[in-house]
């Protein structure tokens, strides 16, 4: 007799979950996937999902866009690649050493200090960061990475290069293409994967150009 899957209790168990340990249902696996279940990134039935999803996703609302009010420059982007790279690659830093870090967390991490240099940009400083001790993590380390490149930036004579709206741009980019590529799951790191795509080797530099496509 088959064993029944011990999130429902109720249907067979016939699919292994490596987050659990041990066989599930599919649809549990279905539902409960990046929701309640902390889905290994490695697990076959996640990786499908993921592809399933990327190709139908649609895009994301005017209504839902960050900042809606703001046109960042193209131009922009291809000029600072090398320090939005720098961005993305603070933020799977923040990722390696928190491991319970998800998207939602880079996501309001981005939109705290998005908040904090659009003051700044108008001459008024306030910041509030998050409360939540992984948001925070990714906040200050995205903080910590525009401090260290404006400092190197000064030693070299040009601290005035990057500028308050510059990097308020930058961030807005980033979470831009964070809600393109999430799925919403409060558990998944879709997004988190699709960064670590743009730095195929685990020691690439993050000065190197960057491949994110402009959303």
């Amino acid at each position: 007799m088959s064993a029944l899957c011990p999130i429902c209790n109720k249907r067979k168990a016939g699919r292994f979950c490596p987050a659990k340990g041990e066989t599930i249902c599919a649809q549990c696996c279905g539902t409960e996937r990046e929701v309640t279940i902390d889905c290994t990134p490695d697990c076959g039935y996640l990786l499908a999902a993921h592809r399933y999803e990327a190709e139908r996703k649609a895009p994301v609302s005017a209504s839902d866009v960050p900042f809606p009010d703001v046109e960042i420059p193209s131009s922009l982007i291809h000029e600072y690649r090398g320090a939005i790279s720098g961005l993305a690659f603070a933020i799977l830093k923040s990722a390696a050493s928190q491991t319970g870090i998800v998207d939602k967390d880079v996501l309001v991490a981005l939109q705290a200090l998005a908040e904090k240099y659009r003051t700044l940009d108008s001459g008024i400083y306030y910041e509030r960061p998050p409360d939540d001790l992984y948001s925070r993590a990714v906040y200050d380390s995205l903080d910590k990475y525009v401090e260290d490149i404006r400092k190197q930036l000064g030693e070299q004579g040009v601290s005035g290069k990057v500028k308050d709206r510059d990097v308020f741009h930058f961030l807005v980019f980033l979470l831009r293409v964070g809600l393109s590529q999430t799925n919403g799951r409060p558990k998944t790191r879709m997004y988190l994967e699709f960064l670590r795509s743009q730095f195929p080797k685990s020691a690439a530099a993050p000065e190197e150009p960057s491949r994110i496509i402009v959303p």
